[in-house]
């Protein structure tokens, strides 16, 4: 999860990242981009544009402004398609961040869901 540290709503449509987050993430700007507001439910679409590296700017800009507030966490996702035989071979690529958006650690599973 992410921590949202800016809302533009005057600002061209977009989700700005920490330009060091994209590249640890394997993003690429104006790449789609699903946001999951775990602190208010909200589930929407924009695409990723780079902040300053180091910054940890995760800023959401124009219409997707109104979906948030400072300090709500959020989940990034991105998705891609891939041919069968890719599939044995794919690994995700999670990266969590603590509440200041310094990487706390990165994974490329998520573990068993157990009751």
């Amino acid at each position: 999860m992410a921590c949202v540290t800016q809302a533009e709503l005057w600002y061209d449509g977009s989700c700005a990242i920490d330009a060091d987050l994209v590249a640890l993430a394997g993003f690429r700007e104006f790449e789609q981009i699903d946001i999951y507001n775990v602190t208010n439910g909200e589930r929407f679409t924009t695409y990723v544009i780079l902040a300053e590296a180091g910054s940890g700017t995760i800023s959401l800009n124009g219409a997707a402004a109104r979906k948030v507030q400072l300090g709500d966490r959020i989940i990034i996702a991105s998705y891609g398609q891939c041919e069968e035989n890719e599939l044995d071979e794919f690994k995700p690529r999670l990266v969590y961040l603590n509440d200041d958006n310094t990487v706390e650690r990165t994974a490329n599973t998520i573990p068993v869901q157990k009751d």
